[in-house]
């Protein structure tokens, strides 16, 4: 069976049927490069949403009526990619299915969820002023979109937490509700890629060496998920994002360096 061709089939499909993400339908693959076994490789789907190749042994938890073998250790790219084209295929086939889809049934019980994991209270699913009330209000403002639509807007929320900007956001008084509905119009790109970089370029110049920590962090955790066969976007966001930071900063120091180079030269010159 040629997975990598049927998961393209399956997004082109949903693209011409205009039923999700408005893109050109294309799944990207990226292969780790390395010298030898095991191979990784990752896929992208329409919308965003990022898996691995699930090396371990055994069937894929996250879908227990779909018992799909999987590769333990992948020998070579090609097994590597066929591996994540399986885990997208089995997690695209999954979001079909009615109880992936936000309705107010789902709502309910996701808001139930969330108030008994952070003892929270019920009262507060009404107020956009609280963590739960924003949750919930969000969700209504998704209803009718498949988890993962709204997964896309979840994920710029989970980066903008984890890079400080919400925060700061709540420093100018803007409220939650606020922040949601102006965040909600955007997409997470490459100008919202590069804003966050920014971010974390004026973090380095207070706490040097945080960007190197940081990256170590977010490898570490991509790969324990993309082992234990999780979504991935949200870790491989954070590492592109620092990655940028840093190559940025290594660019305005071989820059700077260059010039101090040129000055000495015209200087000398000179004198």
């Amino acid at each position: 069976v040629n997975v990598v061709a049927i998961l393209q089939e399956f997004w082109e499909s949903k693209q011409k049927q205009r039923a999700v993400f408005p893109s050109d339908g294309t799944v990207v693959y990226e292969s780790l490069s390395s010298l030898g076994p095991p191979f990784v490789s990752y896929v992208t789907l329409p919308g965003g949403s990022c898996f691995g190749n699930f090396q371990a042994s055994g069937t894929f938890h996250s879908l227990i009526f779909f018992f799909f073998l999987l590769e333990k250790n992948c020998l070579s790219r090609a097994e590597a990619r066929r591996d994540a084209a399986k885990v997208a295929l089995i997690n695209s086939l999954f979001n079909e299915l009615p109880c992936r889809r936000i309705t107010k049934e789902f709502i309910m019980e996701s808001v139930r969820e969330a108030v008994s994991s952070t003892s929270g209270n019920f009262k507060d699913a009404d107020d956009p002023s609280t963590s739960i009330g924003a949750y919930h209000y969000m969700l209504e403002s998704n209803i009718g979109k498949t988890m993962l639509e709204f997964q896309e807007l979840m994920i710029i929320f989970q980066l903008l937490h984890w890079n400080g900007s919400l925060k700061a956001l709540r420093e100018t008084k803007c409220s939650r509700q606020e922040v949601i509905s102006y965040y909600s119009q955007y997409s997470l790109d490459e100008r919202m890629r590069s804003h966050m970089a920014l971010d974390w370029i004026t973090k380095e110049q207070e706490s040097p060496g945080i960007i190197s920590q940081e990256l170590q962090v977010a490898l570490r955790e991509l790969e324990e998920a993309r082992k234990a066969g999780q979504e991935l976007r949200f870790y491989k966001e954070k590492k592109e994002i620092l990655s940028l930071a840093l190559s940025q900063i290594y660019s305005d120091q071989a820059t700077s360096s260059s010039q101090d180079d040129q000055m000495s030269l015209a200087l000398h010159g000179y004198h």
